[in-house]
């Protein structure tokens, strides 16, 4: 008989900071495309990432504590290409060197080549959607094991990341942020895919068994029902949808320009941070397994 690992608090903080630092390493190749004006906003991304990661991987040794012990136990994760371990090991290392790398010309203020920020975005992408991959393969918790919850956690991302380098931007770099309406308006539909997605993922989770059932029902009634609507639907995803609704489309152009409009923006996304993080928070610590009866 073998038994799926049950995790905690320190998982969902490495889940949501590797998402964040592959979010926002996204954020910053996004600004070399759309807005290239953005110098120091795309700089602040390509420091956020390597950073948001390495934080995630410390909790992750602490949190598997023989790991923290014998560190060079992790390379023994790469001895089987069909672990979904293995190829999180191998995107993460891949993208913490490409990372790494490209904060290194910046601060040589050297240009950072095409090719190697495009090589950084496919590897951050992989890292957001394998932190949900990561939960899928335990196969008796139904709230994790859903095809889903990679495309959710990948969305999730996106939109952390955004806010990351968009709060630093409105914190320190006002005049590129008030250029940026592009990724402004990107990151504006990233929480309404996540409601949607939210929705789905409860829905077929409620559906496929007794224990997916009980864990939606923990969510959204049960134990975990006030960090749930309050945290991450209210606090998370509506509010900042809402707000940015009427800083995008209804507010006026003075006050849209204006320091209060930027405060507004940097409460927003910290919003988004918080909503970011309970939703991995909530995912892993309301799942319940299967139950056998022999």
């Amino acid at each position: 008989m073998s038994f799926e690992p049950i995790w905690g608090a320190p998982i969902a903080w490495y889940l949501f900071l590797a998402g964040l630092g592959g979010g926002a390493f996204v954020t910053s190749a996004f600004l070399r495309w759309r807005h290239p004006e953005a110098v120091n906003m795309r700089k602040a991304g390509h420091i956020i990432a390597p950073v948001v990661v390495m934080i995630g991987l410390v909790l992750l040794m602490i949190d598997a504590e023989a790991g923290l012990h014998h560190p060079l136990r992790f390379a023994l994760l790469l001895h089987n290409p069909f672990s979904v371990m293995t190829w999180g090991v191998v995107f993460l290392a891949a993208f913490m060197v490409i990372a790494l790398v490209v904060l290194l010309l910046d601060f040589l203020k050297k240009r950072v080549p095409a090719w190697l920020e495009v090589a950084g975005v496919v590897f951050a992408v992989c890292v957001a959607m394998y932190t949900g991959a990561l939960l899928g393969v335990c196969k008796t918790f139904p709230l994790w094991n859903n095809a889903l919850l990679p495309i959710l956690f990948l969305v999730s991302a996106m939109s952390a990341g955004a806010a990351s380098v968009l709060l630093v931007g409105a914190l320190r770099f006002a005049g590129e942020f008030e250029v940026v309406g592009l990724l402004k308006k990107a990151h504006y539909c990233l929480p309404l895919v996540e409601i949607v997605l939210v929705a789905a993922l409860c829905f077929i989770t409620s559906y496929n068994s007794t224990a997916g059932f009980d864990s939606v029902m923990g969510l959204v009634c049960g134990s975990w029902a006030p960090l749930f609507w309050l945290g991450l639907v209210i606090v998370g995803l509506v509010a900042p949808t809402a707000v940015e609704t009427w800083l995008l489309f209804f507010a006026p152009k003075e006050f849209e320009e204006s320091s209060k409009a930027r405060m507004v923006s940097v409460g927003v996304d910290a919003c988004v941070l918080v909503g970011g993080f309970l939703l991995r928070y909530l995912v892993v610590m309301a799942a319940l397994p299967v139950v056998f009866v022999m």
